[in-house]
């Protein structure tokens, strides 16, 4: 694509590290101009001084705390003039046993993989409605398609976002917004990474992991991005309520 975003307002979470930081580049390279959410103050930050206010409008917020997103995402309409696109990028992982799981983590897990999405969408929808339309796209996970073991947390909360993309895919459409999710298998980020260092042998960890997908390889940043950018395109028109795999193959491997 090129130019592919001229002219667009576009709000992404998780926007300092990882998918929501390619999106962000990616998204500048085709014209819109981006309102960044993110509780890494420092990240968002360093991101802002390389880009500049012209483009890009840096809020720090915990996507799964309702006062703060609610505040973000009208402190980026004001700075951009409006929102016609987000992307719900932002999301952490768990990795244990059921019986050793306590409640609270439970909670933080679906607070912002799950409610953040909808907190997000929710303070987006009347600058969408404004806009007479838009995209929202939601970062789900391969894992919400196929389940993975001592995962539980993160594979519900990622099915759970599945499905609340497409019923707001539903509800949004009369409206002219478009809303889809992505699912992503494994990705070169620092959640990935923390994760693999977190295992007894973090190489042979990396090499099963590599194994589960029929392309034998952990995704660039840039490869979701991509996919992310084609579903918030004109490119895309036609296309509401799905949830796009993007996983090298792992879910029918």
């Amino acid at each position: 694509m090129s130019g592919a975003l001229p002219g667009r307002h576009i709000v992404i979470t998780g926007a300092a590290n990882g998918i929501g930081r390619a999106c962000v580049e990616r998204f500048l390279a085709e014209g819109a101009r981006i309102g960044g959410i993110d509780r890494d103050a420092a990240g968002l930050a360093a991101l802002a001084a390389t880009i500049g206010p012209e483009r890009f409008h840096a809020a720090v917020a915990d996507v799964g705390e309702p006062i703060q997103v609610e505040a973000a995402i009208a402190a980026c309409a004001a700075a951009l003039g409006g929102i016609d696109g987000l992307v719900c990028a932002a999301g952490i992982d768990l990795v244990r046993p059921l019986e050793q799981m306590v409640t609270a983590e439970w909670c933080r897990i679906l607070d912002v993989n799950l409610t953040g999405p909808m907190l997000a969408a929710q303070a987006c929808y009347p600058y969408l409605r404004a806009a007479g339309g838009g995209t929202v796209v939601t970062v789900s996970s391969g894992a919400g398609l196929s389940p993975l073991k001592h995962r539980s947390a993160y594979c519900a909360s990622k099915a759970g976002l599945q499905m609340f993309t497409k019923a707001l895919a539903m509800e949004a459409a009369a409206f002219g917004i478009r809303v889809n999710a992505v699912c992503p298998g494994a990705v070169e980020t620092d959640l990935l990474r923390s994760g693999l260092a977190s295992m007894s042998d973090p190489e042979a960890a990396r090499e099963e992991v590599k194994a589960r997908y029929a392309l034998a390889r952990i995704a660039a940043p840039a490869e979701i991005a991509n996919a992310i950018l084609w579903l918030t395109s004109s490119e895309s028109s036609y296309v509401t309520g799905t949830a796009m795999a993007v996983d090298g193959g792992r879910t029918f491997h």
